[in-house]
């Protein structure tokens, strides 16, 4: 009998392919389909900057603390954290 599947929550950094500099930080429950709707346009504050692809993905079973995560990686603090341990680049 297969084991259930964990509610995963996941907070991902996206890399900008023609903008290798720009990174983009969110949450989603389905990874799959986020990175499609960022890559397809409708998503307004990537739209110029795509094709994405999905560089750093980090997962929780708490949504509390996924969202916290995320709202960190997003501040001052955090987008250096990301820059000097997260990053390739």
């Amino acid at each position: 009998m297969p084991s259930p599947q964990l509610p995963y929550h996941t907070v991902y950094i996206l890399r900008s392919l023609p903008y290798p500099t720009q990174p983009y930080v969110g949450y989603t429950r389905n990874l799959e389909a986020r990175l499609v709707a960022h890559n397809s346009g409708q998503s307004p504050h990537t739209r110029k900057f795509q094709p994405w692809i999905a560089e750093t993905l980090i997962c929780f079973s708490d949504k509390y603390l996924a969202l916290a995560f995320e709202r960190y990686l997003k501040s001052h603090s955090g987008k250096a954290f990301a820059r000097n341990r997260l990053l390739s680049c």
